[in-house]
């Protein structure tokens, strides 16, 4: 039996103050994306905004639905429209934040497992590290090099190519 053991390391600012212009911007762009968000049920407005490598910017935002499995997130909206605008450009930076209409918004969002899921086959599909800003309305800021930290063994197929 071989135990293992797996970490990872990323940033933690204190504000949105502390990045670089790049990063603001974008984070600026994923804020300005939660406006578009529907989410009547939970009133949870998630908003996204991707750098991508040919320096375009994309947004997405959530989109809920009575049918709760019919609804998509915005980091899963963001990659369609990415992909559908910009075929085989990989996303260098993604952006996320949200507004909780009925609770707090000063802690970090963090990707559901379906969106970890997705997220990191599109990263292996352009072979390029996704660099993942996670924010709320206010308080820290994480930074995180690539998706791939978040979902250690993700499931694969091997048809990435």
């Amino acid at each position: 039996m071989v135990i293992r053991d797996f970490g990872f390391q990323f940033e933690e600012y204190s504000s949105a103050a502390q990045l670089s212009g790049q990063d603001k911007l974008l984070l600026q762009k994923a804020s300005e994306a939660t406006k578009s968000a529907y989410a009547p049920y939970s009133q949870f407005l998630v908003g996204a905004a991707a750098l991508l490598a040919n320096n375009e910017i994309v947004t997405g935002s959530n989109q809920e639905n009575a049918s709760f499995p019919a609804g998509i997130c915005a980091e899963r909206a963001l990659l369609a429209s990415a992909a559908q605008l910009f075929p085989n450009v990989a996303v260098k930076v993604m952006a996320v934040t949200y507004h909780h209409l009925k609770g707090s918004s000063d802690t970090p969002v963090t990707p559901c497992g379906l969106c970890r899921q997705v997220m990191t086959e599109y990263e292996l599909r352009m072979d390029m590290p996704m660099r993942l800003i996670l924010s709320g309305t206010t308080g820290p800021v994480f930074v995180i090099p690539s998706i791939a930290m978040l979902l250690p063994l993700a499931f694969q197929l091997g048809v990435t190519e």
